[in-house]
């Protein structure tokens, strides 16, 4: 199993407000606990105590809850991108120094699953790609794009019709990100994005050489906490 993983906790949960007008999104509270204190319990309970979490949008608040708490058990290591917000990619970039040296995972800080990561892992050292991405089947606005042997082939907007295709495919299906991601400890040389980038854009130029694979989770409890009314929501399916 991976020692070692990145939540991503910077951004600036507009979709949020007006929580996040003053705190930021990871701090938000699902039945007594923030969705970062429950992202690092879930990671714990798969032997992950080693944790960047990556700060900017109120970055001392979440900082001070850290030191506050002790890290709620784990050695939570802080990637402050507080002088410019990075996104997803960019901040991974930004978190190598804490993140070489074995493969690692990175989850979203408003995403709450139950997804097994002894499973996913199992797929991600068998299929000996750079990346695997936890999907399921369920609705969404962005799919990924996938061939028939659950290798990444694109990217899809469903309002808009925008596609981004790295390599041509047949019939490709349409998955939704779960928001949890594994790495090969080497992922780093395969990066030449700089600067401020989604992680969408490491996936689908590496999917150019089907180094990305999918890890089908259907049935798992998966929820993205990215509206106030998503709260009520998360209440119901994780106590």
């Amino acid at each position: 199993m991976v020692k070692q993983a990145i939540i991503f906790a910077a951004g600036l949960g507009t979709r949020f407000k007006p929580w996040t007008d003053r705190h930021p999104k990871a701090l938000a509270i699902v039945n007594g606990k923030s969705l970062l204190q429950r992202n690092i319990e879930y990671l714990q309970q798969y032997g992950i105590y080693n944790v960047v979490v990556n700060v900017h949008h109120f970055a001392n608040q979440v900082i001070n809850d850290l030191k506050n708490n002790k890290g709620y058990g784990s050695k939570v290591f802080i990637s402050d991108e507080s002088n410019l917000l990075l996104e997803t990619g960019g901040g991974l970039l930004y978190a190598k120094k804490f993140l070489n040296g074995s493969d690692f995972l990175s989850i979203n800080v408003d995403i709450l699953t139950d997804l097994n990561l002894n499973n996913m892992f199992r797929e991600f050292k068998k299929d000996s790609k750079l990346i695997t991405l936890a999907v399921t089947n369920r609705s969404s606005n962005r799919g990924l794009l996938f061939d028939d042997n659950n290798c990444l082939c694109g990217w899809e907007n469903k309002i808009t019709g925008e596609t981004k295709i790295s390599r041509k495919c047949i019939n490709p299906q349409i998955k939704a990100y779960s928001g949890v991601a594994m790495y090969c400890s080497n992922i780093f040389d395969f990066v030449h994005q700089t600067g401020k980038f989604s992680v969408t854009e490491i996936f689908l130029d590496l999917a150019k050489t089907s180094q990305v694979k999918g890890f089908e989770h259907n049935g798992d409890k998966v929820l993205d906490v990215g509206k106030p009314e998503s709260i009520a929501i998360a209440e119901q399916m994780f106590l």
